[in-house]
């Protein structure tokens, strides 16, 4: 799992419980997004909107609890982001 995976799971996370929900995906990267573009911990192309982080939730979530884990997060963009 890369630094840049934990940066960005710990950026996303934003009541810090360890775990990220559809909701919080959504709305970190609608508000976070161009920011963390702009420092390099996503690439430019990977901030979309809500159907595009839906759509990254949904290939993380592989157990269907609808919470993703850093490792299932890390998984997807580890893959998605090249890292």
């Amino acid at each position: 799992m890369s630094d840049k995976a934990r940066t960005l799971f710990d950026a996303l996370d934003l009541d810090r419980d360890g775990t990220l929900t559809r909701t919080e995906v959504i709305a970190a990267l609608r508000a976070k997004g161009p920011t963390l573009a702009a420092q390099g911990v996503i690439p430019v192309w990977g901030v979309g909107g809500a159907d595009d982080s839906s759509a990254l939730f949904d290939a993380a979530d592989q157990n269907g609890d609808r919470v993703l884990t850093f490792e299932e997060f890390a998984a997807v963009v580890d893959r998605r982001f090249g890292w």
